[in-house]
């Protein structure tokens, strides 16, 4: 059992831009490709625990029922050796250049088996981030025109959100058909818009209500009657609406909250908006995700640039780590925090939209792998706190085990139990198809 996770990631980002031509991906330009062993090693030395991380998909699923595990198989093995857990992020803003970009209806019940293949030969691996951030990938490929396929309409954002979701959820279930007990971390971008003035309520209203839609159907959670119009006039079938609210695997799940000081926006009385800088910050708009959902949560992504002064990461990784405590303390369960991610990524200032190689200072590390300021604040911070938080405030304790523990008889009564569990939610009559609705 586990009380709180600690955790990086290696940045494995690999959307296409150019109109599908030029591959962004992120473990080649951090060289990690390179210095795979050498990234492991780090996040040990930090004494980190829990690693998101996942294969490259584009190298490593090569067409339909067609693989190449040879890296996967390499990477894996070393984490196993070293008992650090993976959260496996399966799909991280792309696609193989095969299935072409995220309005290929096809491409959900591909995706599931490939999960279901990963998840046959690692059986090892509990923890799955299925698709990262899918409202931001539906957003940035399909509503804002930068990845992938590269559209600016609503009936484009609409469909890639439809897929991407419908992805998320077959893949769950496809690894539960596997591991009974695996378990889900969302991984979703917490967002919020501020009205500038009165004209520009009504438009961040709706903005606020977008920004709930892919957990909003990954859950199975009613949509409101503005948004089902929404969803239905942009090409979403009744039909495939239901499936959402049928397929109800949030059980299954932990909220994973990721937080910039780029996700808060200022909008405008046109619908324009720019960035408006931290103002509730990470505990209050997490509080809002957990009203709407009551799930367990993860704060899985966050960093800030070095800067000139060298301890801007450091001072935003207490901020963070403050918003933390203050969820904690309110009451909610929260299970984990993430700097994101190990070492500097590259491109991330223009949201990987121009390849120029720039480098930023975001990491743990530099990409000559030295430690950077915020790497020693972690660390030390880690070793504080990581004692301390089982006793304090609301304590929930997961039925996650390391590498090392899972051939344990202990774990196989685990799967068991879980087995039954989802047996007797199945048929717990107020989980009956004949519970579900549309739009509120």
């Amino acid at each position: 059992m586990i009380y709180f996770m600690f955790a990086t990631g290696i940045e494995n980002s690999y959307p296409t831009i150019q109109g599908g031509r030029v591959r962004m991906d992120e473990m080649e330009k951090c060289r990690h490709y390179d210095f795979w062993k050498k990234d492991f090693e780090l996040v040990q030395e930090l004494g980190i625990g829990y690693l998101r991380y996942g294969p490259p998909i584009h190298r490593t699923w090569l067409g339909p029922d067609r693989y190449d595990w040879s890296f996967a198989d390499e990477t894996y093995a070393e984490l196993r050796r070293r008992d650090l857990t993976p959260i496996t992020d399966l799909c991280h803003f792309g696609v193989p250049d095969w299935i072409g970009n995220f309005q290929n209806p096809d491409f959900p019940e591909q995706f599931a088996r490939y999960a279901r293949e990963f998840a046959r030969r690692y059986p090892w691996v509990q923890l799955y981030t299925p698709v990262n951030e899918m409202y931001v990938c539906a957003l940035f490929s399909a509503k804002y025109g930068w990845w992938n396929e590269q559209l600016t309409t609503d009936a484009g954002f609409v469909t890639a959100l439809k897929h991407i979701v419908r992805a998320n959820v077959l893949a769950m279930r496809s690894i539960l058909e596997v591991r009974a007990d695996a378990i889900f971390i969302q991984s979703e971008s917490s967002e919020y818009f501020h009205a500038e003035n009165p004209a520009a309520i009504r438009p961040a209203e709706i903005m606020n209500e977008v920004r709930f839609l892919s957990l909003d159907l990954n859950y199975g959670h009613r949509v409101s009657s503005e948004m089902y119009e929404y969803l239905l006039d942009n090409g979403m079938t009744r039909e495939e609406y239901h499936f959402f609210l049928d397929e109800n695997l949030k059980h299954h799940c932990i909220m994973g909250n990721d937080y910039y000081v780029t996700n808060e926006h200022l909008v405008h009385p046109d619908g324009r908006t720019e960035a408006a800088g931290e103002i509730y910050g990470y505990s209050v708009i997490t509080n809002q995700y957990y009203v709407r959902y009551g799930l367990p949560v993860m704060h899985t992504e966050t960093n800030l640039a070095q800067g000139a002064a060298g301890d801007e990461a450091a001072r935003w990784l207490r901020k963070e780590w403050a918003n933390v405590l203050r969820v904690r303390n309110d009451g909610l369960p929260i299970v984990g925090f993430t700097w994101y991610s190990l070492t500097d990524q590259v491109d991330w200032d223009s949201a990987l939209r121009e390849n120029r190689g720039t480098v930023n200072p975001l990491g743990l590390y530099d990409l000559e792998r030295n430690l950077r300021p915020v790497g020693q604040a972690y660390k030390d911070l880690i070793t504080q706190w990581r004692d301390v938080l089982p006793t304090q405030s609301v304590v929930l304790s997961l039925p996650i085990f390391a590498p090392s523990q899972q051939q344990e008889p202990v774990l196989r009564g685990v799967e068991d139990s879980a087995r039954e569990r989802e047996r007797r939610f199945r048929t717990a009559p107020s989980n009956t198809n004949a519970s579900k609705g549309e739009g509120e």
